[in-house]
């Protein structure tokens, strides 16, 4: 009896040490990191002429900062988003994803919902970890767009190592 008891409470030490060490460790962006990276692609992109809107997206995709820049126009709310989710989805810039549906147009990807086939995001990441995205939306060209969120990143590069 005893045998068994000692026996039990060895599975049970194991098993939580076995769970303990499959939690995940990562880092994800903060509110004001975020901000930063926002308020930075829309001041550049306004600084050159242009009315913007961006989102940050995080980890899973969810918007962590939206802005929608004075006089953008209202296209540019959801371009932004789904530009971002696209660049978080596929761990590449958006100019890239939408290189390879030009390359293939056949490609069920561009019919996933949030996803968009445009120039104007970036990933962020830690590494090669992906944590999140920034996506422009209203320059005269995607790749004006994407000249903002780089500037975004950028500026808080430090911060992503």
């Amino acid at each position: 009896m005893r045998t068994i008891f000692v026996a039990a409470i060895g599975l049970a030490v194991a098993a939580s040490a076995s769970a303990r060490a499959q939690l995940l460790t990562h880092k994800d962006l903060s509110l004001a990191t975020a901000l930063t990276i926002a308020t930075t692609a829309a001041d550049t992109c306004k600084a050159n002429g242009n009315r913007v809107s961006v989102t940050v997206v995080g980890r899973e995709g969810q918007v962590i900062v939206f802005l929608r820049g004075d006089g953008s126009s209202p296209h540019t709310v959801e371009n932004s988003r789904r530009k971002a989710y696209t660049a978080r989805t596929f761990r590449i810039p958006s100019g890239e994803f939408a290189q390879r549906v030009k390359a293939n147009p056949t490609t069920g990807l561009v019919f996933l919902h949030g996803i968009i086939a445009a120039q104007g995001a970036l990933p962020i990441k830690v590494g090669d970890d992906v944590i999140g995205a920034v996506g422009v939306s209203g320059s005269p060209g995607g790749d004006k767009d994407e000249v903002c969120a780089k500037a975004g990143l950028d500026k808080v590069a430090d911060q992503l190592k």
